[in-house]
């Protein structure tokens, strides 16, 4: 083959591997184009949603701070009703104690609770120095007398087996049914009880609080001045536990309640 052949047949070889490599260019080119739309697609879509993250950051952190703010002016608010229901407490105990005194004067009698003893209060309020204060349990109801609320019986057999749920139910429904009864005040305590053996002591202050208030000549009282002065203790509110324990030993100096109480204010 002479030398001019060779390179006619060569010149379209040539041409076509030209045509190859621009044909293989065009293709990286448009592969790269599309790449590069991907990513920034891609991008696009990160930001959008790194920006909904941040706006969900954003709610959750305003949301706590929205809670620690009402937990706060409700602690703040707790503290100003608790001083202010302690005075309450004072004058509705002279105001009880006159009375008492006009009745003794005119000769009227007092009448009396047709109930059974009240369980022993150390099982309710140990001595600190033979436990420690975090130990002590819930009184158990003592059964009234014959006669007495069917209602009672059943929830304070109930409670007695650490059923406390069901026995609140019990004793609500007796002071719905019956908020006059003599043993009212003793329901609406063991209430308080119950939430106070559950360790919800918020509740627990809540309920202990309407034998209080409530039921001024109730013998529960000074218990219920005590619980509540030890429910605020154990949410760590020590300013109201103090306000509470100086109201007990004030309104009721020589009940066993109070002497306890005196050694947690030392």
């Amino acid at each position: 083959m002479t030398a001019k052949t060779r390179f006619l047949v060569s010149v379209p070889m040539i041409l076509l591997s030209a045509c190859a490599s621009q044909k293989d260019i065009v293709g990286v080119k448009d592969d790269l184009q599309q790449l590069k739309h991907q990513s920034e697609t891609i991008r696009t879509q990160s930001a959008g949603s790194y920006s909904d993250l941040q706006k969900m950051r954003d709610q959750m952190g305003a949301f706590k701070g929205t809670l620690g703010e009402m937990e706060y002016r409700n602690r703040q608010q707790m503290s100003r009703l608790a001083m202010e229901d302690s005075l309450l407490v004072h004058k509705a105990d002279e105001l009880e104690s006159r009375l008492q005194n006009i009745e003794r004067y005119l000769g009227i009698p007092v009448p009396q609770k047709p109930v059974a003893a009240p369980a022993p209060l150390a099982t309710a309020v140990p001595d600190s120095t033979a436990a420690p204060a975090a130990a002590i349990e819930p009184s158990s109801p003592a059964p009234p007398a014959a006669g007495s609320s069917t209602l009672f019986n059943e929830g304070a057999q109930l409670f007695s087996n650490g059923r406390y749920a069901p026995a609140r139910d019990k004793f609500s429904e007796l002071l719905k049914e019956s908020p006059q009864s003599d043993l009212a005040d003793d329901a609406q305590f063991f209430i308080a009880e119950s939430w106070f053996a559950e360790k919800v002591y918020d509740k627990a202050i809540l309920d202990y609080q309407v034998v209080i208030a409530k039921y001024t000549k109730s013998d529960k009282r000074p218990a219920a001045l005590f619980k509540q002065a030890r429910a605020f203790e154990l949410l760590g509110d020590d300013a109201n536990a103090k306000t509470r324990y100086r109201d007990l030993v004030n309104v009721y100096p020589k009940s066993p309640e109070a002497a306890i109480a005196r050694k947690k204010m030392n």
